[in-house]
């Protein structure tokens, strides 16, 4: 399942490690309640303990994994409950969100974004699901942060990781093609000055894909 680490400095193997273990989570080939064991880590990577024990914690801290009692580290759960909500959630939010963005945004700003999209289309090509769902992560997250309310960017910031996690499952099922495509309309919109059409876009695009994976 893993290749040896060779790299000698701990907080670069401990990198590669965090960055393999999330992408299996992402993957659902590490389930929810699966334990992660620190030794068994260790002997499949062919390293010590003590990067795994960093990335743990790093994944700990980022809501991949959770402490259980008696049980160690274990792949922290997810429902489609908690997704359902956080979705209609983000449908008020968000789009409070762009709204207060759109005052702000400069030539620079849809630079960034449009090469986001770029970046999001070659992921799709070469099938890259963990890289496409960062920049999907990335282009709204945008939003979250230019509207300048420290509220709703922790809001976002605890949402982001489950809304990853099931995007990863989703798209198991369900083809990414359009995505890029879709976020390319967003901008296009954006550009218009038009905030009520904005608005409405971003909701439009929040509730198709709730629609299509939660039903």
């Amino acid at each position: 399942m893993y290749e040896n680490l060779s790299i000698s400095p701990v907080h670069s193997i401990s990198e590669q490690v965090f960055t393999a273990l999330k992408k299996e989570i992402l993957a659902g080939e590490l389930q929810p309640g699966a334990r992660l064991l620190v030794l068994e880590i260790a002997k499949k990577f062919n390293i010590s303990q003590a990067p795994v024990r960093e990335a743990l914690e790093r994944l700990k801290s980022a809501g991949f994994i959770t402490g259980i009692p008696n049980k160690g580290s274990v792949v922290s759960d997810i429902t489609a409950k908690e997704i359902k909500d956080i979705f209609e959630l983000r449908e008020i939010i968000e789009g409070f969100a762009v709204r207060q963005s759109m005052q702000r945004l400069t030539e620079n700003d849809y630079d960034y974004l449009e090469d986001i999209i770029r970046r999001m289309h070659l992921a799709h090509e070469q099938n890259d699901i963990l890289n496409i769902l960062e920049l999907d992560m990335e282009f709204h997250g945008f939003f979250y942060k230019r509207c300048d309310n420290h509220m709703i960017l922790e809001l976002w910031n605890r949402m982001r990781i489950k809304v990853m996690r099931f995007m990863a499952i989703s798209n198991r099922h369900y083809s990414t093609d359009g995505l890029a495509d879709w976020h390319l309309r967003l901008v296009d919109v954006l550009r218009t000055g038009d905030t009520d059409l904005a608005e409405l876009t971003f909701i439009e695009h929040m509730h198709s894909y709730k629609m299509i994976h939660l039903n």
